[in-house]
């Protein structure tokens, strides 16, 4: 098996077997079928590794627009090596923000500027995801750097919150609005109509935001959802929010497109969301159609005590992928590429998002290739000066 025939196997690799070493060393040693250099082939989309930059907000738009900031933020770490590159947490509504400062694609004004950003990664070789959501109760807060509290009037800057149920996020935050038939129904169109703008806007990846306490995992979780109607009670109707959004915007991507989903595999509190749930949840999300479960966990609760640790997350990735039969990514202190390789060639997770450490380093994914012992794509215009250096 090749490494291209390989990438859209689910097999785990043979037991023992390790990624080559540089030129001039060991040329004997085996390359595995799958490890982190690998190409990975979704539907009808080739990622050229397994290295993908998860969303991260940058607080730092204006009604809704990306920017030059965005432009280069995200376009250095295509230029970096990575195999996708995905916009941050964009609110399909602007009361679903979580700040004032959020990216947004409520409107088809924000398409092109879009679009801008979409071209650019792409001619840099990765490819373009986007991440849709609506931040719930945890709307409305001001930026992290001026201590992100909620803007609880509008002369603050904030706006009325919205939920499944009347139960604040934190002890002094406003009070969410219930959602009623007609609401739920108005974020389900806000969902389809994001979805229509970000495949306007030329994006090969939509993901599915459910995770960290945002609306669609308060709606899963007891914790937050307290609703005695469809929506509420069982695990089958609290998931039926998420499910619906799933089920409508699968049928609005190509086919030929994936669709993911992140969620948090456990709210790390007794009574709350936990991995088993995630389990049932990620074979439902198969069922529709959904091509990955990006596994993340927590932000539900402030006073969650969450075991922090280098790669914590990674097990909850491995059981759903093992359990369901359905590609996972894995996120979370992965900061190391033989750590990052170990997880891939372990069959723990097929892609692995790595948020914070490319922050720091935005060509972390082209020192892993050097690390790992492959030529690192660098792009032309660097390439000609550094390659003979980085041998």
């Amino acid at each position: 098996m090749t490494r291209d025939d390989a990438a859209t196997e689910m097999e785990r690799p043979t037991q023992g077997q390790t990624h080559g070493c540089p030129a001039g060393t060991h040329h004997d040693r085996e390359v595995p079928d799958i490890d982190l250099l690998s190409p990975l082939t979704l539907r009808g989309v080739t990622f050229r590794n397994r290295i993908a930059m998860s969303p991260m907000c940058q607080y730092c738009a204006e009604d809704g627009l990306v920017n030059d900031w965005h432009l280069v933020h995200l376009g250095s770490r295509a230029a970096g090596g990575a195999g996708l590159v995905m916009v941050e947490a964009t609110a399909v509504t602007p009361q679903g923000r979580i700040s004032p400062g959020d990216t947004g694609i409520w409107s088809d004004q924000h398409i092109e500027p879009l679009a801008r950003i979409v071209r650019f990664l792409e001619s840099q070789g990765a490819v373009p995801g986007i991440q849709l959501a609506h931040a719930g109760r945890k709307a409305s807060c001001d930026v992290p750097w001026n201590g992100g509290a909620s803007l609880k009037t509008p002369q603050e800057g904030g706006w009325p919150v919205v939920g499944p149920s009347p139960i604040p996020f934190s002890e002094g935050d406003p009070v969410p609005v219930p959602l009623d038939k007609r609401g739920i129904e108005g974020i389900l169109s806000a969902f389809e109509a994001a979805a229509r703008r970000a495949l306007a806007a030329g994006f090969k990846v939509i993901e599915i935001h459910a995770a960290h306490g945002y609306l669609l995992h308060e709606f899963l979780s007891p914790l937050s959802n307290h609703r005695d109607d469809d929506y509420g009670g069982s695990l089958d109707n609290r998931m039926r929010m998420l499910l619906e959004v799933a089920q409508r915007l699968r049928g609005i991507v190509p086919g030929e497109l994936p669709l993911f989903v992140r969620i948090s595999a456990t709210d790390w509190v007794e009574g709350g969301w936990g991995i088993d749930d995630s389990v049932v949840l990620a074979s439902r999300l198969k069922e529709i159609g959904i091509d990955l479960i990006d596994v993340s966990s927590g932000g539900m609760v402030p006073h969650a005590k969450i075991p922090v640790g280098k790669g914590y997350q990674v097990p909850f990735a491995r059981r759903i992928r093992d359990e369901v039969g359905i590609r996972t990514g894995a996120v979370g202190l992965i900061t190391e590429p033989d750590h990052a390789n170990e997880i891939v060639t372990g069959g723990d997770a097929d892609l692995i998002f790595i948020g914070r450490e490319l922050l720091r380093e935005p060509y972390w994914a082209l020192k892993a290739y050097h690390h790992l012992g492959e030529e690192p794509p660098w792009p032309t215009s660097y390439g000609y000066a550094v390659k003979r250096r980085a041998r």
